[in-house]
């Protein structure tokens, strides 16, 4: 079993390795230009954004072979779901794949726009994630057909939401579609300019050389730069609190190797 993942904060990358199997990391497999990939069963573990499927790994997804009998994704969120299963399987339908297996799984939000991430933290039992972590790996385990229904509330609720996200984005700022929110980082002076941001940056949108973090274009919004900077130096404008967030079982070697 192949298991592909895309983390910024190791949720996903968590979730990919209680399944077990071969993991490849998505941006890693982007950057050496791999997109074959073949297996008794492969999945798919990425992060909901904006309710929906996150651009980058439309992307990866419309430029990816699965030679497999079995292809499942497991899709991480933090509040509401939205219906991005709904929006996964247009996407499978336009390149003509086929998901035997499509699941959701409620884990800390890394949003610090809207979430302070020490209450994320302090509720984060509230979630049962071990629970539902284990019926879905059962599930897999044993080549369960299953794709969680999205409800008319959601597709409604993503529907509104994308709309006002785009009649807003330039006023607001708060989430590009194009550029990401790089314009929004404010780097403070206790930066070392260690470059963990730049290795933790799964599209390499941020250089640093004698002088401060600089940013580039690609953003895709996905915060593992300021979530993950160990001196706590990037911030990003509208964030509830400077705490941080990194899955507690996931180091940052770990994302470093995944993105980098």
């Amino acid at each position: 079993m192949k298991v592909l993942y895309f983390t910024s904060t190791g949720n996903c990358l968590y979730v990919a390795k209680r399944m077990g199997g071969e993991l490849y990391s998505i941006p890693k497999a982007i950057k050496e230009g791999v997109y074959e990939f073949s297996d008794e069963k492969i999945g798919l573990v990425f992060p909901i954004y904006n309710l929906s499927v996150p651009p980058y790994v439309i992307e990866f997804i419309k430029k990816a072979k699965f030679n497999c009998n079995y292809l499942f994704a497991v899709m991480t969120y933090g509040m509401f779901d939205g219906a991005s299963t709904s929006n996964l399987l247009k996407v499978a339908e336009q390149t003509g794949i086929a998901f035997s297996y499509v699941n959701i799984i409620k884990m800390v939000d890394n949003w610090i726009p809207r979430f302070r991430m020490e209450n994320q933290v302090k509720n984060e039992h509230k979630k049962q994630i071990e629970k539902h972590l284990e019926v879905i790996i059962s599930d897999i385990n044993s080549s369960k057909g299953f794709v969680h229904k999205d409800t008319k509330l959601d597709k409604m609720m993503s529907n509104y939401f994308l709309e006002s996200l785009q009649r807003t984005k330039e006023q607001t700022a708060t989430i590009e579609k194009a550029h990401g929110i790089d314009r929004l980082f404010r780097i403070e002076d206790t930066c070392t300019k260690c470059s963990t941001c730049a290795k933790v940056c799964p599209v390499n949108n941020i250089t640093v050389n004698d002088a401060k973090p600089i940013f580039d274009d690609k953003c895709i919004s996905c915060l593992a730069c300021t979530q993950n900077c160990p001196q706590n130096a990037i911030r990003l404008q509208g964030e509830k609190s400077k705490a941080r967030f990194r899955n507690k079982n996931i180091s940052l070697k770990e994302i470093i190797i995944a993105n980098e």
